[in-house]
């Protein structure tokens, strides 16, 4: 993969590079978030490793521009131990993973694969459909009613999920262990940021909602309440 590392601690950015490298990945290292938000956007590099306390520019700033510019860039910030509302900050303006400060370096790169293997994963059923509600597997589009859905490469992980089998209830758990790829203590609510991403995206100025809640159960995705 082509990876983007942003983070202002040089040595530190060095060191992931240079774990990145040994894996077989092309890693390269930016330390200012002016720099690094206009690299990102004519590179479109693969994933970005994202800092959130960058100079110039903040990592918060930076992820909310690379999205609203429609970047596809999967996005894995960093930050410190403890700042878990600067975690649901990132998540909610379209990161797709967290690490938090300090981190295993090989914990790190196999997360960053992990987010790999998702975009890569081939699937049997390259077109899903739930009601008007339509994905291309393949290359990755959403639309319904005609009209196109931008989301995030985590979120249309979690809805690819979800519409391979309408009216089945995933739990919280499942969706961490089989989209995240692992358990963590702040996964469920990771779990519940994108599932609101998702409602504004797919259900916002709809008279049918199609993703639901089943209380103290999990979410669906279904035609009926």
């Amino acid at each position: 993969m082509r990876i983007l590392v942003l983070e202002d601690e040089r040595q530190l950015a060095r060191h992931i590079t240079q774990a990145l490298t040994r894996h077989g990945h092309a890693a390269t290292a930016l330390f200012d978030g002016i720099e690094g938000l206009k690299s990102a956007l004519e590179q479109t590099p693969d994933l970005i490793v994202l800092d959130l306390g960058l100079p110039g520019r903040d990592g918060l700033s930076v992820l909310a521009e690379l999205r609203d510019r429609g970047s596809s860039s999967r996005v894995l910030i960093l930050t410190a131990r403890g700042e878990v509302e600067q975690r649901v900050k990132g998540l909610k303006a379209g990161a797709d993973d967290y690490m938090a400060k300090p981190f295993s370096m090989d914990e790190l790169v196999a997360r960053i694969e992990a987010l790999g293997r998702r975009g890569a994963t081939p699937t049997a059923v390259d077109l899903l459909e739930v009601a008007d509600l339509h994905m291309d597997v393949h290359h990755r589009r959403v639309s319904r009613g005609g009209r196109p859905i931008a989301l995030s490469p985590r979120e249309f992980d979690v809805l690819q999920l979800l519409m391979q089998e309408p009216g089945r209830v995933f739990s919280r758990t499942e969706l961490c262990e089989r989209v995240w790829q692992r358990d963590h203590e702040y996964d469920t609510r990771t779990v519940e940021i994108f599932i609101t991403r998702l409602r504004k995206k797919v259900d916002s100025g709809f008279p049918l909602p199609l993703i639901h809640t089943i209380r103290s159960v999990g979410y669906t995705v279904r035609t009926q309440p």
